[in-house]
């Protein structure tokens, strides 16, 4: 009788996406992974319904994980700040794993059924983090566009992450998107509150040289 293995759920999500990358998603089976991952095809069924869930096994918890940051937040935070806060707490589901992040993206990248399901997910998540706003007393409109801005930037900090591998950890990434974020809309708030030097009587002021430019100092440019 051959030796009982732990982690019986580990080595099937490392045997599929060792399978997906080697042959592509479409041409592999269940049965094939389970023989990868030295289980009977019986087991891989005891842990996932279908081969796609191999992928998106995790989505559910990080959700649960978002989501009770969410609900124990203080009270006096801003729906955005909350949000902020807890996409960096869901963050440190994934902390650990960038090569399998990095691998698990490729795979999804290469098949539209994937790709689907991963938007599904995604709009799972924005739901119930708005839900989440709201039962704290955050306004409907409120409620949904800051789930919708934690959204993106949990998956632009997520795309940054794998992306480099000097790349801070992922709740730093996620952080730093959020901080480009608020200075956004900061600086729109400031263009539409300036006065019009055309109707304040003010001259316009001049042009800063272009060497001046805080842009100068952006990496792309050293």
């Amino acid at each position: 009788m051959a030796r009982w293995k732990p982690d019986a759920r580990g080595r099937l999500q490392r045997a599929a996406l060792e399978l997906f990358a080697e042959r592509g998603f479409e041409q592999t089976t269940a049965l094939e992974v389970a023989e990868r991952a030295g289980v009977t095809e019986r087991t891989f069924f005891r842990y996932f319904p279908d081969k796609r869930e191999v992928l998106f096994d995790g989505a559910g918890e990080l959700q649960r994980v978002i989501v009770e940051s969410i609900d124990s937040a203080p009270a006096t935070l801003a729906p955005i700040d909350v949000v902020g806060a807890a996409m960096q707490v869901g963050a440190g589901f994934l902390e650990g794993g960038r090569e399998y992040s990095r691998q698990r993206a490729a795979v999804i990248a290469a098949n539209p059924s994937l790709q689907e399901r991963e938007l599904l997910k995604l709009a799972s998540l924005g739901a119930a983090v708005a839900e989440a706003l709201r039962r704290r007393g955050a306004p409907e409109l409120t409620a949904a566009l800051a789930a919708e801005a934690g959204v993106s930037v949990f998956k632009i900090g997520f795309e940054t992450w794998i992306g480099d591998d000097s790349a801070p950890e992922f709740r730093q990434c996620i952080r730093s998107a959020l901080d480009q974020l608020t200075s956004l809309t900061a600086a729109s708030t400031r263009t539409e509150q300036a006065p019009d030097s055309t109707t304040s009587g003010t001259p316009p002021q001049s042009a800063a040289p272009l060497s001046a430019s805080p842009l100068s100092a952006s990496p792309l440019s050293a």
